[in-house]
């Protein structure tokens, strides 16, 4: 029995380029894989804009401001309710704005496609319940682990991206 993952596409301003709904899949997949869980698992995914994000983003967390991802888990303390019909864990919702998406592409000097990864297997782990708000530990095992996921989707992280002090 197979993960699903539901992809929405509810935006127009960036094209969505060709094979990036199945990399999301593998993303989505290999944290999965690389989390043990124990599956199948449901995940919906919706591509917004600036301001579709903002709104969301000023409704559930008070900063009305557009982000790049936002993550929506169903489950809590590893527990997930079961879609009858499929018998998936439903693990919740990720949303990531592709306006913003592209804008940090072009900031970091990578494909689009490696930026949605990146942000696809960032929110993954928010549905499996890691957080990084405390910054701390929490944050460099979380760092870690996407780090792990991207090489094993042969997507390293840039050298780009580390931020000089």
């Amino acid at each position: 029995m197979s993960n699903k993952v539901l992809i929405t596409n509810a935006q127009k301003t960036v094209k969505i380029p060709s094979g990036l709904r199945i990399l999301i899949r593998r993303s989505c997949n290999a944290v999965l894989e690389f989390e043990h869980f124990e599956g199948p698992a449901e995940i919906s995914v919706t591509f917004v804009d600036n301001a579709r994000i903002a709104e969301l983003n000023n409704q559930y967390r008070n900063k009305p401001m557009p982000t790049d991802v936002l993550s929506f888990p169903l489950g809590q303390d590893g527990k997930y309710d079961l879609d009858e019909d499929t018998g998936c864990k439903l693990l919740g919702d990720v949303v990531i704005s592709m306006e913003k998406a592209m804008e940090q592409a072009e900031l970091y000097g990578h494909s689009l496609q490696r930026e949605v990864a990146f942000l696809t297997v960032h929110s993954m782990l928010h549905l499996l319940g890691y957080d990084h708000e405390n910054g701390g530990l929490e944050a460099v095992r979380m760092r870690e682990k996407e780090e792990a996921v991207l090489i094993q989707l042969g997507l390293p992280r840039t050298v780009s991206y580390t931020v000089e002090d």
